[in-house]
């Protein structure tokens, strides 16, 4: 398979969720930072071919992106557009099941970028 390009979703305001979520947790915690880093390159390597225990499908074309450091579990929620792009949408910070808001958030995010990719897209 291609490789993937990742993406960063970007808000109407020209923030992008997942890299201020990153950004944080690269001030808090370096090591769970390098781990979530390491899941980004391999989405970009794999794309759809990445699977448990690294990633899964949600629902609604919404997948998890897996990192853990000790007993903390790291997500980050992501979804396809096209073949070979994925769009990183949601980062969090889980101890059991994702909480149906930030799932919410993920699923909203991937409606407006669909609707609006080039608005939507994240650019240094």
């Amino acid at each position: 398979m291609p490789e993937t390009d990742v993406l960063f979703y970007c808000d109407a305001d020209g923030s992008a969720p997942v890299l201020e979520w990153l950004d944080e947790l690269r001030r808090k915690d370096r090591r769970a930072f390098k781990k979530c880093e390491a899941a980004i390159e391999l989405l970009a390597m794999r794309g759809y071919e990445l699977r448990r225990p690294l990633a899964d499908l949600l629902e609604n074309g919404i997948y998890e992106l897996r990192a853990r450091v000790g007993r903390v579990n790291y997500r980050i929620l992501y979804f396809f557009h096209g073949r070979n792009i994925a769009v990183l949408a949601h980062g969090l910070t889980k101890e059991r099941a994702i909480p149906p808001t930030d799932l919410n958030q993920a699923i909203e995010r991937k409606r407006q970028f669909e609707a609006n990719p080039d608005k939507h897209t994240y650019r240094e």
